[in-house]
C-alpha cells in the first residue's frame, strides 16, 4: 500500500513537471511569435523606405500599401504556424496536415475568410485605392489607414475607425485620383457695382494662383450664378491637388473676405421698409 502511494505521488509529480514543461514551451513559442513579427515588421519598413531609391520604385502611397500587405501576410503566417505548433504541443496531434486543417476551417465558415483574402489581392493588384487615399467604401468615407489581406481600415473626419472586410468591398469611390475641383460662392449686396466687385475678385484669384502651390487650375470667376431682391452671387472655381481642395478653398475665402472688408464692400442684408399711412382729419 505504501509503495502504491509512492508510485501515485511520483506520477503526480511527473504530471506537474510535464504541465510546467508544456507551459514553458508554449510561452517560448508565443515570445518567438512576438519577436518574429517585430523583426519582420522592421525589415519590411526598411525595405519600403529603401525602395524609393531603387531603379523601379513605387510612389509613396503604393509603398505604404505594399508594406501594409506584407505585414498582414507576415502576421497571419506567424499566427497560423504558431497556433499549429501550440495545438501539436497541447494535444500531441502530429499527423494533422494543412489540408485537413483547411477542411475543418472551411466547415466553420472560412469561405468568407477566403473571399476577403482573394478580394484583398484584387484591390492591391488593380490599384483600386492605396494607403492615404480619401475614399468612400460601402457608404463609409474617410482616409485609408491600412489595407490588409482580410480587412481595410478607414478613418473618417470625426476620428471614427471603420473596419471593412475586403470581401464586402463592391463599390469604391476614390476621391484622391486626379485633381479636385473647389468652388467658392460670394454673395454681395445689390448696392455694390457688379463690375467693380468682379474685377477685384479676379485680381485676388491671379495673386492666389501664384502664391498657392496646391492650385493646378484657376481659380477664375465663373460669373453670377444667383440673384434676388437684396444680393447677387459670384462663383469662383478652380482645381487643386488631391486632398488639398479643402485648405485651398478656406484660404481663398479668407483672402476674398479680407479684401472685401478692406474695400467696404457690403454683404447682403435684410431691408425693411415701414410705410406710415396718413390719416385724414
Amino acid at each position: 500500500m505504501h509503495s502504491f502511494s509512492n508510485i501515485s505521488s511520483f506520477l503526480d509529480e511527473l504530471n506537474i513537471y510535464g504541465a510546467i514543461y508544456t507551459t514553458i514551451k508554449i510561452l517560448i513559442i508565443i515570445i518567438l511569435m512576438y519577436l518574429l513579427r517585430k523583426i519582420g515588421n522592421s525589415a519590411i519598413d526598411r525595405f519600403v523606405n529603401k525602395q524609393s531609391s531603387m531603379r523601379f520604385s513605387l510612389n509613396e502611397k503604393r509603398s505604404k500599401t505594399l508594406g501594409a500587405i506584407l505585414k498582414s501576410i507576415l502576421k497571419y503566417s506567424i499566427y497560423f504556424i504558431g497556433i499549429f505548433i501550440i495545438v501539436e504541443i497541447l494535444f500531441g496531434i502530429r499527423g494533422i496536415t494543412f489540408a485537413s486543417f483547411g477542411g475543418v476551417a472551411i466547415g466553420f465558415g472560412a469561405q468568407n475568410l477566403i473571399k476577403d483574402v482573394i478580394n484583398g489581392f484584387f484591390i492591391l493588384f488593380e490599384d483600386q485605392y492605396a494607403v492615404g487615399d480619401y475614399v468612400t467604401i460601402e457608404g463609409k468615407a474617410g482616409i485609408v489607414e491600412s489595407i490588409e489581406l482580410r480587412i481595410t481600415r478607414i478613418r473618417d473626419f470625426n476620428g471614427d475607425l471603420h473596419i471593412i472586410p475586403n470581401g464586402a468591398v463592391s463599390n469604391v469611390t476614390n476621391h484622391s485620383r486626379g485633381n479636385v475641383r473647389f468652388l467658392l460662392d460670394i454673395s454681395i449686396s445689390n448696392d455694390e457695382s457688379l463690375d467693380n466687385v468682379m474685377n477685384m475678385i479676379k485680381e485676388i484669384c491671379k495673386e492666389f494662383k501664384i502664391e498657392n502651390k496646391n492650385v493646378v487650375e484657376g481659380p477664375k470667376v465663373i460669373g453670377v450664378t444667383a440673384m434676388n431682391e437684396t444680393s447677387f452671387t459670384i462663383r469662383v472655381a478652380g482645381k487643386a491637388k488631391p486632398l488639398t481642395h479643402w485648405d485651398v478653398e478656406i484660404e481663398l475665402r479668407e483672402k476674398v473676405m479680407y479684401l472685401l472688408d478692406k474695400q467696404n464692400i457690403k454683404r447682403p442684408y435684410t431691408k425693411m421698409k415701414i410705410i406710415k399711412e396718413e390719416q385724414n382729419g
